[in-house]
């Protein structure tokens, strides 16, 4: 297992979010991000500033029911799933494996549509953070053993100031009506509506096991 980086360690943290003025709230919720992630990632750093700036566009308070869709797997839903309570437990959180690093963010709707915001990395913004820049971009220019202590700095001081946001509208989801059924092939059940054909999905398209 790789040591923890010096610039990782709570303690270095704090002092760097303390040079940048993050907001203390802020910085307690980005050290429980931490956590929950079970390390600093700088995605998940960039994503608790995204998520932070986007409840500010909704006008939302902690604790508001909200939905979210995630454009990319990697670091940002858990910036979601603990700084909003948008999980994928509770089925409000859709992560679409698009590539991009933004969120769409919108609060609960009775009708087939909803207002919503998306926040997302602006490039020409970047631009003003270099090493925030090089890492983004994946360049081997970016040495992660000796740069990551100036990258953590850099996006703590950039904030919310590498990103653009836009309104948009999002389709809402309604609730289905089910029941459970037997796989045929299994024997395991399931909701009527996730049957492929005359079997499960497990049984199908889906199957991601072989028995011991």
């Amino acid at each position: 297992m790789q040591a923890e980086h010096e610039a990782e360690k709570p303690d270095a943290l704090k002092r760097s979010m303390n040079t940048a003025g993050v907001p203390e709230r802020l910085q307690q919720e980005i050290l429980q991000l931490a956590a929950f992630h079970t390390y600093p990632a700088p995605g998940v750093l960039i994503g608790a500033f995204m998520v932070d700036y986007a409840m500010e566009l909704l006008g939302t308070k902690k604790g508001d029911k909200l939905y979210g869709v995630c454009e990319t797997p990697k670091c940002l839903p858990d910036a979601l799933q603990v700084l909003a309570h948008i999980t994928i437990g509770n089925n409000r959180l859709k992560v679409v494996p698009i590539g991009k690093f933004a969120i769409t963010m919108n609060r609960p709707s009775e009708g087939p549509m909803a207002d919503a915001v998306r926040v997302y990395v602006d490039l020409e913004k970047l631009r003003q953070y270099p090493t925030v820049d090089i890492w983004y971009a994946n360049s081997p220019l970016f040495d992660k053993m000796n740069m990551k202590g100036e990258l953590f700095d850099e996006i703590f001081r950039a904030g919310r100031n590498i990103f653009s946001s836009e309104k948009v509208r999002v389709p809402v989801k309604q609730k289905k009506k089910w029941k459970s059924v037997t796989c045929p092939g299994c024997g395991e059940s399931v909701p009527d509506y996730l049957i492929e054909g005359d079997r499960c999905g497990a049984c199908g398209s889906m199957k991601y096991y072989e028995k011991a």
